[in-house]
C-alpha cells in the first residue's frame, strides 16, 4: 500500500507515538507485509526469528520492538507493540468509509456492463466495460475489474484477511488495507470469497476461470488462463502460475508456489510448492507418476506377506 503522498519518518512515529532511528526526513513511501516491500515502505517484525530478515529485506523503514543496529540506507522504528502500530497506521491511512448507497457515488462503472438488482458496489470501485455483474455480489471498497467480467451470484470481493496474531485475552486482528484485482475476461462463479489484501493486492489475472464456493485468501496471485474447480481453498499469499487447473477440493497451505501448467487433482493437500507441468494428487500431495506406483507396491503387500509364512 503507498500512501497517498510521502511522508517522512518523523512524520510516521508521531503518527503511532513511537521512536525512530535515523534522518527524520527520511522519506517514506508505504507500508507493505514481507513479501511484497520496496524501496521506501515500512515492514513489521516482533519476533526475534525475523529480524534479520526484515532488516535484510527490500523495506526501508523497519518498524521492531528492539532496538538494533541500522543498516545503512535503512530507518528504524521502535514500537513496544509493533502490530498494534501496523494497525494504527492501516487506519490511519485506509480508514473505514461507510456506505450510503448500495452502489457507491465514487464507483467507476464501464460502457456496457450490467449491474444485476441487489449488488454491493463500495467506494471507489472500478469496473471496466461490457461485464456482467449478478444479483447479490458484494464488492467492497477499491476493488478493481477489467472488461469482459462475469461475477455470480453472491460472490463477495475484497473480505478482511483471516490473519490473527494470539495474545492471552484473545485474538487481535490484522486490519486489511489491501485491494482485489480482477484482470479482463475472467468469470468468478456463484458463492465466491476473495479476501483482499493486507496492504498489496489479491490478484486474478486474464482469462482464468473460477467454478461455485471457492475461497481466494489474502495477497495470493492466480496467474492468467487457470482453471480452479468447485471447493478449492487457498490461503494467503499463495502465488499460481499462468495455466494452471486445479480440481475439486484442492487445499493449499499459506505462502506456496504452484508453477506453470501444474494440475492439482481433486482434494490433494498442497503442503509445498509444486513444480511446472506436473501432476499432484493426494494429501500431502506428491507427483501422480510416484503415487502411483507407491499405491502399485502396497498392492503387492499381502503377496509379500503371504510368501513369508
Amino acid at each position: 500500500m503507498k500512501f497517498p503522498q510521502e511522508h517522512t519518518l518523523q512524520q510516521i512515529a508521531t503518527i503511532i507515538d513511537a521512536q525512530y532511528i535515523g534522518d527524520a526526513n527520511f522519506p517514506v513511501l508505504g507500508m507493505n507485509e514481507i513479501h511484497v516491500v520496496t524501496p521506501g515502505d515500512i515492514v513489521f517484525v516482533d519476533h526475534p526469528k525475523y529480524y534479520d530478515k526484515a532488516l535484510n529485506s527490500a523495506a526501508t523503514v523497519i518498524l521492531i520492538n528492539k532496538k538494533v543496529d541500522c543498516p545503512e540506507g535503512k530507518a528504524l522504528l521502535i514500537s513496544k507493540d509493533p502490530f498494534s502500530d501496523f494497525n494504527k497506521l492501516t487506519q490511519y491511512f485506509k480508514p473505514f468509509q461507510k456506505s450510503e448507497k448500495s452502489i457507491s457515488d465514487s464507483a467507476q462503472i464501464g460502457e456496457g456492463t450490467h449491474i444485476q438488482p441487489n449488488t454491493f458496489i463500495g467506494n471507489n470501485v472500478k469496473i471496466g466495460s461490457n461485464c456482467l455483474i449478478h444479483s447479490n455480489v458484494s464488492i467492497y471498497d477499491n476493488a478493481v475489474i477489467g472488461n469482459n467480467v462475469i461475477i455470480h451470484s453472491g460472490t463477495v470481493l475484497g473480505g478482511d484477511a483471516f490473519y490473527y496474531k494470539t495474545r492471552p485475552e484473545g485474538f487481535d486482528k490484522l486490519r486489511s488495507g489491501g485491494r482485489v484485482v480482477i484482470e479482463d475476461n475472467v468469470e468468478i462463479g456463484a458463492n465466491c470469497t476473495i479476501d483482499k489484501g493486507v496492504t498489496g493486492d489479491t490478484t486474478i489475472k486474464e482469462g482464468t476461470k473460477l467454478d461455485n464456493l471457492i475461497q481466494v485468501g489474502h495477497d495470493t496471485v492466480i496467474g492468467r488462463k487457470c482453471l480452479i474447480a468447485s471447493q478449492v481453498g487457498i490461503a494467503g499469499a499463495v502465488t499460481i502460475e499462468d495455466e494452471v487447473t486445479v480440481w475439486g477440493q484442492v487445499g493449499m497451505r499459506s505462502g506456496i508456489t504452484v508453477e506453470k501448467g501444474g494440475i492439482l487433482m481433486g482434494q490433494a493437500g498442497i503442503t509445498k510448492s509444486t513444480k511446472a507441468n506436473k501432476i499432484y494428487t493426494g494429501n500431502p500431495a506428491m507427483e501422480s507418476r510416484a503415487k502411483l506406483k507407491e499405491l502399485a507396491l502396497l498392492r503387492q503387500l499381502p503377496k509379500l506377506l503371504e510368501k513369508l509364512k
